[in-house]
């Protein structure tokens, strides 16, 4: 079985339509995206990016290399953006890998948390999403 990329990095092409942005990878046609802000369409594009990737994987799709970015021909009134995904993260994120972390806090702390019947595993996650930035 061949090796499984980590990091996928492709060029897309972002630019207004109507009221908001579309977002295309001319190197994977049908992988389009769009939303209301710039911004927002760089978030929408990763997302995108990440689960054409992954889908395609899991179909056994073999997937084209990027063009190189001096290669690129952009459509008039387009900007390009390169777009990154971490395949590695996103296989263990759609595939719910768990892992076993111990940690160390105060007996006090601990003690008031077990009263209170927290879930110490869904309060690290989520903690841990909001510090790191990610969904």
């Amino acid at each position: 079985m061949a090796q499984k990329k980590d990091l996928r990095v492709y060029p897309a092409f972002i630019a207004r339509d109507g009221d908001g942005f579309g977002v295309s990878f001319p190197d994977l046609p049908g992988c389009l995206t769009c939303a209301d802000t710039p911004e927002e369409a760089l978030a929408s594009a990763k997302e995108a990016l990440e689960g054409f990737i992954y889908f395609s994987e899991k179909d056994g799709d073999v997937l084209p290399a990027p063009t190189p970015f001096e290669k690129l021909t952009v459509p008039q009134g387009a900007s390009v953006a390169l777009i990154s995904a971490r395949m590695d993260l996103v296989r263990a994120q759609q595939e719910n890998i768990s892992v076993t972390k111990s940690i160390t806090l105060p007996a006090w702390l601990n003690k008031i948390a077990m009263e209170a019947k927290v879930n110490f595993s869904q309060v690290l996650q989520e903690a841990l999403k909001r510090k790191l930035q990610v969904q």
